[in-house]
């Protein structure tokens, strides 16, 4: 599985950007997808994941209420939409894919396949 993250950029704070992974080959619906992120000099952390039906999502605490994470299988995408972004928000943005029903959606460690990630920068 090849996936490839867009949609980052140069944002205000306050901005809104929309995030896209488009995966490669025919087994996108055989996954559970997340988004995490790393600033600089910090680790990876959890973002916001979807199940496999997509009815289930997740999110950390700092961005619940603002962003939304949604997948569309018939274009074998996964999508995060950032609201009222703040400095805080800025790093490098990656999405990720689940295999395991019984793994934990918000670990790192659950994740099989990863993008390359892409950068959100978000100015005072």
């Amino acid at each position: 599985v090849q996936l490839q993250a867009s949609g980052g950029g140069l944002v205000q704070a306050g901005g809104s950007l929309s995030l896209s992974c488009v995966a490669s080959g025919s087994f996108f619906r055989a996954y559970a997808w997340g988004w995490f992120r790393q600033a600089p000099g910090k680790e990876r952390e959890f973002v916001a994941a979807v199940s496999w039906s997509g009815r289930d999502t997740y999110y950390q605490d700092s961005v619940k209420g603002r962003s939304s994470i949604s997948r569309d299988d018939a274009k074998n995408t996964v999508y995060l939409q950032m609201n009222t972004l703040k400095p805080e928000d800025t790093g490098v943005y990656y999405c990720a894919a689940r295999g395991d029903y019984n793994s934990d959606p918000l670990s790192l460690g659950s994740y099989i396949h990863w993008g390359q990630g892409t950068l959100v920068t978000v100015s005072s």
